[in-house]
């Protein structure tokens, strides 16, 4: 599987599934754009740009994607990665809560999928990739904003999938199980006792461990790929086998 030659833009790109899918993006021979709000772990390099950018906010978005355009000249592959999280059910959700969930993890998908859509019609080719999470598909107590986010990304995929199939644009999601990041490490620590919940958390999957955001940067890279060039619209799970056995609660990416 090589990316020689190809332009990848990942957003959340700063740690977790993000600097994964960047890295791997690299070994593979492409060259990346890696957005995020936080600082950038790494310098800029021939292969890398790192670009500050809050993806709810348009205007960074378009200022992102015109940096990226100026240093390597198109888009092939964005990876739709960023997210934040909070936990409430419906009533205990505030609306600033609700509303930065969902201008993150949703809005943020579209006004990055706008701006990169536009080159890759053009040049009729390119693939969006949206991480979604398990939590679309089924969820766990007291995540209203987040799971509502996830399985909007999942209706996004399709949209766009169907949308731009007659240009040669793919669409796929991927609904990660519990992954070793900064925002499982958090998630569990708002419990109380972040070790009982991390052992918690590895039972729930068949597997009995957590993902490593390497795992999950190698699906996202194939589905970018041409061997997956007959693959569009659909989501994947790879959740360590959390979603077979029923029964408990669960804490997805």
């Amino acid at each position: 599987m090589s990316f020689d030659g190809k332009i990848v833009v990942v957003t959340g790109a700063a740690q977790g599934i993000g600097a994964a899918t960047a890295e791997l993006f690299l070994e593979k021979g492409a060259r990346v754009a890696c957005l995020d709000v936080a600082p950038a772990r790494d310098k800029d390099t021939e292969n890398r740009l790192c670009v500050p950018c809050d993806v709810s906010r348009a205007d960074q978005v378009e200022r992102a994607f015109r940096q990226t355009l100026d240093r390597f000249g198109r888009i092939d592959v964005l990876v739709n990665n960023a997210a934040v999280q909070t936990y409430g059910s419906v009533e205990e959700t505030t609306e600033e809560e609700w509303d930065r969930v969902q201008a993150v993890n949703v809005k943020g998908a579209f006004l990055c999928a706008k701006q990169a859509l536009p080159g890759m019609t053009a040049q009729r080719d390119g693939v969006i990739v949206n991480v979604s999470s398990v939590q679309a598909l089924m969820s766990e107590e007291h995540v209203a904003a987040y799971a509502t986010s996830k399985a909007a990304m999942l209706g996004l995929t399709r949209s766009i999938a169907v949308d731009y199939a007659p240009y040669n644009v793919r669409s796929s999601a991927v609904c990660p199980g519990s992954v070793g990041t900064p925002l499982l490490q958090w998630a569990a620590d708002q419990s109380g006792d972040p070790e009982a919940m991390m052992e918690e958390i590895r039972g729930m999957h068949l597997l009995n461990r957590i993902a490593d955001p390497s795992e999950i940067a190698h699906l996202i890279a194939y589905l970018a790929s041409d061997e997956a060039s007959f693959v569009t619209g659909q989501a994947f799970r790879i959740d360590g086998g959390l979603g077979v056995k029923v029964g408990g609660a669960f804490r997805g990416k």
